[in-house]
């Protein structure tokens, strides 16, 4: 089954970093996660953490 997993940082409006996650199967909609952290380190810090597992499951970049 073919699937995709998307990771993205961005800023919200209220000064927090966003960790933006979509998954699912290629050609569906897929689902959206929105964590919230208060400083840039501690987002990316979750990105590498999320990469590292996402990368032992099989996800590989496109």
């Amino acid at each position: 089954m073919a699937r995709y997993y998307s990771l993205s940082t961005t800023p919200s409006l209220f000064g927090d970093i966003c960790v933006v996650r979509e998954w699912g199967r290629i050609g569906r909609p897929g689902r959206i996660r929105i964590d919230l952290y208060q400083e840039a380190e501690e987002a990316h810090a979750a990105c590498l953490v999320i990469e590292h597992a996402k990368r032992r499951r099989g996800y590989h970049d496109a």
